[in-house]
């Protein structure tokens, strides 16, 4: 029931190998010798059997050989036919060894594979490893040792080089995995597995490409979730095109963009691979997110201050030592130690005095994390301090790095670090590097948690006045609107912008200026010129209607020139924004592939590409995003006060983000705007200029059923929130769940008799598991849905008041099972809320968002000793049949 669909490729228990006839001198392919020699070099937990495609025999005698997993090493001629076999035989999953198989021979390899039920992962693969069970189903060379890091690349060079270096550094793996090009079973489902893995507690993954952004962010989210996610990412696109429309685009590359969406999905990005080894030891050293400040220990001064310079430089910050820490260590130390900033032992510093200043630094709460720099000095002793540090590590929960400088002399010492899983560096600037990987992984971690819904709570824009404006635009077969269409579209959404009008004469000019009153901007008005001030079309602070009239005719005549098969529409008039002491501010929109629409903000102005000031996130936004958001970008420094100017509205321009997250949400047809200037004063914003692409709306991916299909982020689906009479009084709410419900969800598991926990998750436990807690709180709103029914409650208070908080009484969920038509359905009511309606309503609140996400039928496993679900599956209008592999439950379904 809770079985992963995945299990039969990465934990078998029975395997079939097709990869040559049995006898022959020689393997049929350079696969099929590689894969053949791993499976005999360790004993496989479970069944082994070889067959031959060529072997006559009946059905009935391939159904003794009936496996999970079937490893195909065949020439490409014959793996069609094995997989066909495979299939016969029922196997769960399919390994295929190969290589040079184009887009054409894996799309016939698929097509086999989903007629026979078979999950594929090939046909280019470099194949599996689980080393817990003793499973080298891959040409990747020895076994690796069994631990609890994952390996997930899309390169098997690369693969390689870490299993070699793995080896010698002492560093296990629980899975080892190489899908290659063109597998059906990709990244996305890898990770999908890993995430609610056991063996698994965190994950290295090397990128070159991925498929569709919303399965491959659902994927890396939830596994994110669960535990550590490193990502190398190869392929780096910079940003800059020629022919852009609009400021957004030029400045704005799909690296930029990954990294937006590595930082919500809650990953931690690397950019070399000495990094990814780095990330890796750290990782395989168990330590959990922390805070950024690292407390550094040294006994050198030199090393200590490189380290602490490199802190700076990646915006971490240095640990200090709490004053009454620091004055209770002091006695402990020699006489020439300095506790000012870093922890300087001084040269005198043996392996006691390391062990007193790592204890300190370790329970000050001022401190997240631990550096430990040794430089060889005359008559030290580098093993005896990494012994000490070995002995205390099990009494730490925070990082503990060390840098081992010099070589001749540490050899020993590093072997003691590296048998203890401390991660060692050779220099300052890595172990310091490594540490801000761990830091990063603690703040995306934030990030990960915003699920915001698609509007806020602001006034409600007018959405369809937005969509007739943009279907207009679209029916005269333009994709660039006007300034003053862009501006009305900005207005729709409650975003302020400047009052213009447009002028199709000199004349008509300086009768709109007088009426708006002096200065006014003067700017030339047409779908075809895409940065106005590039061919002079761009007038400033004119002064009076004479000057209009001598604009106008100064203008038109080098737009003309500069562009002369551009449409002119006229001349747009504008009051001049009069806000003292505003900074130009600029927010823009890109649609990337594959992530689709991405929400950047920095600097504004003529000069926007030459500063280059940009900052990026994934839609939808809610407050927390978009002021961090704003923090990232560089001209957040302006913002405050800053020579004699009073202090920006801050929370102005988080609107107007909010405001834009909004219309990209909306309108799926949004390409690309900028908002430049955006002009920010103590007083508020304005958009001064504004230019938006548009174009058809994005077709929906295959088994998307979401409004909201153009986003690589689904946003919290606040429109199933329902409010519903409680049966003897009160009322309760039917909502989505969301991460921050994880600690009332634990609470009503507690609270659960024992049976009522053993008839929703057949076990004993009294708790949920922290992987399963994130894994049940954390889901993809697209493939899944939990919804939650809370009440309000009233404790009493000491004074005689109430403090009121909120309760989940009961939760019923689905996930979508793999043929994407039909979903399995679980249910679970607190106890002291049973025979109130809630279990009826839960499950009738989930059938209908099953049905308006296109499924057919909702199904699952009830018990059979569980008549209360049984009788209200019967009410439901439920079938009820014996489960033919399991007597001890009932199956029961309901077309939808």
């Amino acid at each position: 029931m809770d079985t992963h669909y995945l299990t039969p490729l990465f934990a078998p228990k029975s395997v079939v190998v097709f990869a040559g006839r049995p006898g022959e001198d020689a393997a049929p392919t350079p696969q099929a010798a590689a894969v053949l020699g791993a499976l005999r070099a360790q004993a496989f937990d479970g069944v082994l059997n070889f067959l031959d495609i060529h072997t006559s025999g009946t059905l009935a005698d391939l159904a003794q050989a009936r496996a999970d997993l079937a490893i195909i090493a065949l020439p490409e001629q014959d793996v069609p036919a094995a997989l066909e076999v495979a299939g016969r035989i029922r196997c769960g999953a399919a390994l295929v060894l190969g290589q040079g198989y184009d887009a054409e021979a894996a799309a016939s390899l698929h097509d086999i594979a989903r007629r026979h039920g078979i999950r594929l992962m090939g046909p280019n693969s470099l194949g599996v490893q689980r080393p817990r069970i003793g499973l080298n189903a891959s040409v990747a060379g020895l076994l690796a040792s069994p631990g609890p890091l994952a390996l997930v690349s899309q390169s098997g060079a690369l693969t390689t080089s870490i299993l070699d270096w793995a080896r010698k550094n002492a560093v296990g793996f629980s899975t080892v995995v190489s899908p290659g090009p063109h597998s059906a079973v990709d990244i996305a489902q890898a990770l999908d597995f890993l995430a609610s893995d056991a063996q698994t507690h965190s994950i290295v993954v090397y990128l070159e490409g991925i498929g569709p952004a919303r399965r491959f962010m659902s994927a890396l989210r939830a596994a994110a979730h669960a535990k550590p996610v490193v990502v190398l990412k190869a392929g780096r696109k910079p940003a800059g095109n020629e022919a852009a429309r609009t400021h957004s685009r030029a400045i704005v590359g799909s690296d930029d963009v990954f990294d937006a969406a590595l930082r919500r999905s809650g990953a931690v990005r690397v950019r070399s691979f000495v990094e990814l080894f780095s990330a890796a030891k750290c990782l395989a050293s168990r330590y959990r997110p922390v805070g950024a400040r690292l407390a550094i220990v040294t006994n050198g001064g030199g090393p200590g201050v490189l380290a602490a310079d490199w802190v700076s430089e990646i915006g971490l910050t240095l640990g200090t030592l709490s004053p009454h820490v620091a004055r209770e260590l002091a006695p402990a130390l020699p006489a020439q130690a300095s506790l000012t900033d870093l922890v300087d032992l001084s040269e005198d510093a043996a392996a006691p005095h390391y062990l007193a200043a790592v204890q300190a630094a370790s329970a000050d709460p001022a401190v997240d994390g631990l550096l430990v720099i040794h430089s060889p000095k005359v008559g030290s002793d580098p093993a005896a301090v990494a012994r000490s540090l070995a002995e205390f590590k099990p009494r730490t929960a925070k990082p503990l790095l060390t840098c081992w400088m010099g070589d001749a002399s540490v050899g020993e010492a590093r072997a003691v670090l590296n048998a203890a899983l401390i991660p060692s560096f050779r220099t300052p600037e890595a172990a310091v590097g490594a540490f801000g990987n761990i830091a990063s992984f603690y703040r995306n971690q934030q990030l990960l948690h915003q699920t915001p819904p698609p509007l806020t709570g602001m006034a409600k824009p007018d959405v369809e006045g937005a969509r007739l404006l943009i279907e207009g635009v679209l029916a005269e077969r333009r994709q660039v609107l006007t300034e003053m269409e862009s501006k009305a579209l900005l207005s729709a959404f409650h975003i302020p912008v400047t009052q213009t009008l447009l002028a199709r004469s000199a004349t008509e000019a300086m009768m709109i200026a007088t009426q708006l009153g002096f200065p006014v901007a003067l700017k030339v008005d047409s779908p075809d010129i895409a940065h106005k001030s590039d061919v002079q079309g761009v007038a400033l602070n004119v002064l009076n209607a004479s000057a209009v009239r001598d604009t106008w005719n100064d203008m038109m005549a080098p737009v003309a020139r500069q562009a002369p098969q551009a449409r002119i529409n006229g001349i747009t008039v504008q009051a001049m924004a009069r806000q003292q002491r505003g900074r130009e501010l600029y927010i823009g929109l890109v649609s990337d592939q594959p992530f689709g629409p991405v929400i950047a903000f920095g600097a504004g102005g003529t000069m926007i590409e030459l500063i280059n000031d940009r900052a990026m996130e994934l839609p939808p936004l809610n407050q927390f995003l978009a002021r961090q958001l704003i923090h990232r970008a560089r001209v957040a420094e302006t913002l405050g006060e800053w020579r004699g100017a009073p202090a920006a509205d801050v929370a102005a321009i988080e609107r107007v983000l909010l405001r834009v997250s909004e219309m990209v949400c909306e309108l799926p047809q949004l390409r690309e705007m900028d908002i430049n200037p955006l002009i920010v004063d103590a007083g508020g914003a304005v958009a001064v200029d504004a230019r938006i692409v548009i174009g058809d709306a994005p077709q929906p991916l295959s088994g998307c059923g979401s409004d909201y299909h153009h986003l690589a982020i689904l946003p919290y689906p606040a429109r199933y929130e329902q409010v519903w009479p409680l049966r003897g009084g009160g009322s309760y709410t039917i909502r989505p769940i969301h991460p921050d419900d994880a600690h009332m969800l634990q609470a009503l598991v507690r609270s659960l008799s024992p049976q009522s926990r053993y008839f929703r998750f057949v076990s004993s436990m009294a708790e949920l598991p922290p992987a399963m807690l994130s894994r049940f709180t954390l889901i993809d709103y697209d493939r899944e849905m939990a919804l939650v029914a809370v009440v309000k409650t009233r404790e009493p208070r000491d004074d005689g008041g109430f403090d009121e908080s909120e309760r989940i009484v009961g939760v019923s969920r689905y996930i979508t099972n793999p043929d994407s038509t039909s979903c399995e359905f679980s249910l679970v009511v607190a106890d002291d809320f049973g025979g109130r309606g809630i279990g009826s309503r839960l499950m009738l609140s989930i059938m209908d968002v099953a049905r308006d996400k296109g499924l057919s039928e909702i199904d699952g496993l009830v018990l059979a000793n569980n008549p209360g679900m049984l009788r209200l599956m019967k009410s439901l209008g439920f079938s009820i049949e014996p489960y033919a592999e399991d007597p001890d439950f009932r199956w029961v379904s309901h077309r939808l």
